[in-house]
């Protein structure tokens, strides 16, 4: 690589320096990332940490994966913002890991670097049909109606169809299912993106159908999600009684899941007494006991999506590695079809591959054991990549909610600790870190976003809102980004 003789060069210039602090990298701003670098921040009084991100925007997930509609959860981004304001810290938005500045260039010029940069591709029914129009990944959906620059001219075809199927019982799929039926007049008063709100206003999308391949006492989501879904108003919600019937091992996971059985519990309830919804109101299907077969196409729009064909399953129990009772799908062989326009995937994050990254691609993840990476996962001969550590969904796959990468931070936090205690970290070979990076960036004409930059943004974004008497209105494209960091 022909850059790679200057940060030598640095490296080398900064050997003058024995007291130089140790230089941690930290790729990606979600909650994994930052709340990586405020517990190492905390841990090490010596330690520098940057945090790169593609994005020009911070906060990752939560500005872009959270519902417009939970602004509670949002108050993270406070405490994250404390974090990349410490003086020992650095945000540089607009850096993109591959090409503004590769993994061997970091590990060149930082003494560690964590790679928190989350997933940002989707999983693959492989299912015929899956190339018709119509059909988008939960994920791309998602990142439409919350603003992400990626994903702004998705243009999702909301008035040619009555009718969406979504494939997943998650909280994802509960969330883009309360966006589709919640009424606008609540929506218009939070921070979803513009152009999204105006859609759906003119959306004709009257019934939802949540489909899963297993039982409601399987249901992925958490009592909460599911709680705000059926508290709609002027919701229908279908269930069919004879889904909610149970066996022994059914009662068997609720008794070790107390979540599940919450769920379970919301469900039954939700059940209403036969009869037709009244002109106008909204439907939401739970269909359980189904699995996607193909996607069928639209006799009257070439190319496009027109229903799609579920087979029925049944549940075959198991004791799982750590003895408690699983339950799998399985298919008998018994069909039936959904006429729709729309259907969203919401089967899983995935990870992507970078080059020079150990990866498990049937995962989704870097192959670690408790945050630090394995350069041979053998288990003949285990051994570690020194210096390289991964946080959030990247190390453990597309799993929990925000809180759950604290205790994920805590665990990576405690193997560099580790490691530096034994000295196999440690800033006897000083390293550039932002000094280095920066130079490199400049280099190669990046743009780099700092805090300060981001903060023009936000205070744009809120002003913008303020206006509409909204949170905030958010710039959705890459130039306006970019413009407004910059002024």
């Amino acid at each position: 690589m022909a850059s790679f003789g200057k940060f030598r060069w640095i490296s080398r210039r900064f050997t003058a320096h024995p007291s130089a602090p140790l230089r941690i990298c930290v790729v990606g701003s979600g909650p994994g990332g930052f709340y990586t670098a405020e517990k190492i921040l905390k841990a090490h009084e010596k330690v520098e940490v940057d945090v790169i991100d593609r994005l020009p925007t911070p906060f990752g997930l939560v500005r872009s994966g959270v519902a417009p509609d939970h602004p509670e959860t949002k108050i993270v981004t406070n405490q994250f913002s404390r974090v990349a304001q410490n003086e020992r810290c650095s945000f540089f938005g607009n850096v993109c890991l591959g090409s503004s500045v590769t993994l061997p260039e970091l590990r060149e010029m930082y003494n560690a670097v964590v790679l928190a940069y989350g997933a940002e591709s989707d999983r693959c029914l492989g299912i015929p049909g899956e190339e018709l129009a119509g059909i988008y990944a939960a994920r791309e959906f998602v990142w439409w109606y919350n603003g992400h620059p990626d994903c702004r001219n998705l243009d999702p075809d909301l008035k040619s169809t009555d009718t969406a199927v979504i494939f997943g019982q998650g909280n994802v799929a509960l969330d883009v299912a309360r966006i589709l039926l919640r009424p606008t007049a609540e929506l218009a008063r939070t921070d979803i993106a513009s152009h999204a709100l105006a859609a759906l206003e003119e959306s004709s999308i009257r019934k939802v159908y949540l489909v899963g391949r297993r039982g409601p006492v399987q249901a992925a989501c958490t009592a909460k999600e599911l709680r705000e879904v059926l508290g709609i108003k002027d919701l229908h919600i279908h269930i069919q009684p004879a889904d909610l019937v149970t066996t022994p091992a059914d009662e068997i996971e609720m008794k070790n899941n107390r979540i599940r059985k919450r769920v379970y519990e919301l469900l039954s309830k939700a059940v209403t007494p036969a009869h037709a919804p009244y002109p106008g109101e909204r439907e939401l299907h739970f269909v359980f006991f189904h699995k996607p077969d193909k996607f069928l196409e639209s006799n009257d729009r070439s190319g496009h999506l027109g229903g799609v064909q579920l087979e029925k399953t049944i549940l075959k129990a198991f004791v799982g590695d750590d003895e408690l009772v699983k339950q799998v799908a399985v298919g008998t062989g018994v069909y039936a079809e959904i006429s729709c326009g729309l259907s969203l995937k919401s089967i899983g994050y995935k990870s992507i591959a970078i080059d020079g990254l150990p990866f498990d691609s049937d995962k989704g993840i870097v192959p670690n054991v408790g945050g630090r990476v394995l350069a041979d996962a053998s288990k003949d001969h285990m051994q570690y990549d020194t210096g390289l550590y991964v946080c959030g969904w990247l190390k453990r796959g597309p799993t929990g909610i925000i809180g759950t990468n604290l205790y994920c931070a805590e665990e990576t936090l405690a193997c560099i600790s580790d490691d530096v205690d034994k000295g196999i970290l440690t800033s006897n070979s000083p390293k550039p870190g932002r000094d280095g990076l920066l130079q490199l960036l400049d280099s190669r004409n990046t743009r780099v976003v700092t805090f300060d930059a981001w903060e023009k943004i936000d205070t744009e974004e809120k002003r913008r809102g303020n206006l509409k008497n909204r949170p905030r209105e958010k710039l959705t494209t890459w130039e306006e980004l970019l413009k407004v960091a910059s002024e």
